[in-house]
């Protein structure tokens, strides 16, 4: 058996490569599993955009799987590995279906829910509390991130220069 802080990278080596097929669609990279008894029980992306979908983020597509795959919404002995600190409607969806403990990669100053901007998963109003580690394999997640937002910057600089180039007036 290995020790946590081993299984916490491995776990998150894992939701890593989720994030990057997320990539590859030209979403943002985040990425989930969900883990209970040392054993992957879902995996998931970010596909907000190619569904179109405010709410499908990892997280969420990740805890409806899991639930499905093991007959109940409660995953009161699960782990979930994600790449980017939850935000506050994962990390409601986190604390309505009791997962134990939450593992993330990189902090997000904007958004995040698991103790940057507050802590929704260890509030004590709610029935449900779960365990935070943060900083699991953080650079490789802020790294994944940090380089497709400059893809993305960058793109839309050549894209609005193509289209000076061409006479195309951008009116925003």
């Amino acid at each position: 058996m290995m020790v946590e802080e081993n299984l916490d990278e491995y776990f998150m080596s894992e939701a890593i490569k989720e994030a990057k097929k997320a990539e590859e669609l030209m979403e943002v990279p985040i990425g989930a599993v969900l883990v209970m008894e040392d054993r992957i029980i879902s995996r998931a992306y970010n596909l907000r955009e190619r569904e179109q979908n405010a709410v499908a983020h990892a997280e969420l597509i990740a805890i409806e799987q899991a639930c499905r795959e093991i007959g109940s919404w409660r995953l009161e002995d699960a782990t979930l590995y994600v790449t980017l600190e939850p935000c506050p409607m994962c990390s409601g969806a986190i604390i309505l279906s009791r997962v134990k403990r939450v593992v993330y990669g990189a902090s997000d100053p904007k958004g995040g829910c698991a103790g940057t901007l507050m802590n929704l998963l260890q509030d004590d109003r709610f029935n449900h509390q779960s365990e935070v580690t943060k900083g699991v394999l953080e650079s490789e997640c802020g790294q994944l991130l940090s380089d497709f937002f400059r893809g993305l910057r960058e793109r839309k600089k050549l894209e609005k220069q193509r289209r000076n180039e061409k006479g195309i007036i951008d009116l925003q």
